[in-house]
Parts: C-alpha cells; structure tokens; sequence
C-alpha cells in the first residue's frame, strides 16, 4: 500500500511516496521517492499578493507532473496541502482549480492545523514526559511554535515569520516583537525548555554540525554555524560550501529565527529530528484510513 504526501509550501513543494505496512502495530511506513521543487511561490505572493504567470504555470505543471507519479506508484490514497505562500496570494484559489483540472485536490491550510500535521508525525515520540519542549517549525512564510509539557500541548502559535518573507524584506518588527513576548509569557513557567526544530533549514544545519537526527544541538553550536555560513557570501556559500542555490540564502534567516527563540525562551539545546509536513500528512492518511 502507497500514500502520496503534497507540501505546497512558500520556498518549494515537495512529493513524498511512501509504503505502508498495515501489518505493524502502530502502522509505519517507509520513504520509497522523495521529489523537491522549488518553486519559491512566496517571492511573489509576500510582495505582490498574487502568484506572476509564469509561477502559476509551473505549479500546474508541477502538480501534472505529481499526478502522473502518483499513478505510476498506484498510489492508493493522497493529500495535498498548501500554506503560507498559497494563503496569502489572491489567486490562491485559483490555483487550487487550475491544479485540480489536472487531477490534485489541494487544500490550502492555515497555520495551526499547519503545525498539528507537522506534530503528527510522532514527534511524541522523541519527547520524555518529564521533560518540557519548544516545538518550532521554519518555513519560508511562517513560523509554528508550539509549547509541551507533561506530554501535552499547552499552547500553540503561528507567526508571519518566514524565510523567504526576511529575504524580501516583509517581516515587521511587530511581528518579532510578538513572538519574543509570546515566547516569553510561556517559557518563565518552566525551568528547563528542550527545543524541537522542523524544516529542511534546521535539517541542514543540524548536518553541518555532524549531529545525527537525533542529537541536540547547543545554542552556541548553532550559533556558531550561523556566524560560519554567514561569513560567506551568497555566491561562496554555493561554490565553496556546496550549499544547493535554493538552500544557500534561506539557511540564514532560518538560523536567526531559530538562535532569536533559542535565546529568548532559554532552551537548553534543540534537536531536529528531520521530519516535516509530508511525514505528518502521511501519518494522518494512515489514520484517517484506520478509522475507516
């Protein structure tokens, strides 16, 4: 059995296949092809509202494109989701009926459904009840953050604070200002705050720090790195460094949002246990097929 996972995200959209073993208990699955495109649909849609032509054309393309792997794989069952670029582009809807005449439904979903898909991809798993956690995810549009203790969410928030909006200059200090508070309020109830990272930029420079997935990272190792990568100039980051060109600008946004909650909430370390939306949307298709 096969499941097909869309992210419509703001810096690329991603297709993972994967195969379900309905024979475990709890049902797992396994990576079987892994496609990243990116097509960077938040450049537009954070200046000008409005996905250019060109855009719109290759994310039908694109979407073609996953319709015909979806059935080359006899994918069984799929789920395609859109966020922040898609959210916030006034024809967002109108690429959503340009696609689904090519055969994909999508759904564009907001922020917090946005991180529980995220969190159902058993990042309980990787957390000790005794213990409390700062969930953070880094896209290119928003940022999640969610707060746990005991094993329970306490509270969850999503900030118009992404990547691709630093690069384009349409982050607002309010919207900083907001966050630190909001961070702040929850973080001086508790002593020890252990930080979880999502997103392909928080992956990345959990690689380049040879940390395996789930190893934590010290704020001053990641700072560290942060001060390396951005010690480089674009060009060199690609050339010298190796960084793929869609990666080597957006890394270091990501790794101030990241060392910004680290410091302000205090968290002791963060560990990034690279996983992302399609891990979570496959994970809710297995549920949503179980409880059929």
């Amino acid at each position: 059995m096969r499941y097909g996972a869309i992210d419509i995200g703001s810096n690329a959209v991603r297709l993972l296949i994967a195969e379900v073993n309905p024979e475990t208990k709890p049902v797992q699955f396994k990576k079987e092809a892994l496609i990243r495109v990116p097509l960077r649909l938040g450049d537009d849609a954070f200046i000008q509202h409005q996905i250019s032509k060109p855009k719109f054309d290759n994310m039908v393309i694109t979407m073609q494109a996953f319709r015909n792997l979806i059935d080359v794989y006899r994918v069984s069952d799929y789920m395609a989701s859109a966020t922040s670029a898609m959210r916030e582009a006034d024809n967002g809807l109108a690429i959503v009926q340009a696609c689904k005449e090519v055969g994909v439904d999508i759904q564009i979903i907001d922020g917090g459904k946005e991180a529980k898909i995220i969190y159902n991809s058993h990042l309980q798993d990787k957390m000790d009840v005794n213990k409390v956690y700062l969930y953070i995810d880094v896209g290119g549009g928003s940022t999640e953050i969610s707060l746990f203790a005991n094993g329970k969410l306490i509270a969850s928030k999503s900030f118009n604070l992404g990547t691709s909006r630093i690069l384009d200059n349409q982050d607002n200090p309010e919207t900083w200002e907001d966050m630190k508070q909001w961070i702040k309020e929850y973080a001086r109830r508790y002593k020890h705050i252990y930080g979880i990272g999502t997103g392909g930029n928080i992956n990345k420079l959990s690689r380049i720090a040879n940390e395996k997935a789930d190893k934590p990272m010290s704020y001053a190792k990641l700072r560290a790195i942060y001060q390396h990568l951005n010690s480089f100039s674009l060009k060199d980051r690609i050339q010298v460094l190796g960084l793929k060109q869609d990666r080597a600008d957006v890394i270091i946004p990501a790794a101030e949002i990241f060392l910004t909650i680290m410091k302000v909430g205090r968290l002791k370390n963060i560990v990034a246990p690279r996983v992302g939306l399609v891990d979570g949307i496959v994970q809710t298709l297995i549920d949503n097929n179980l409880e059929k």
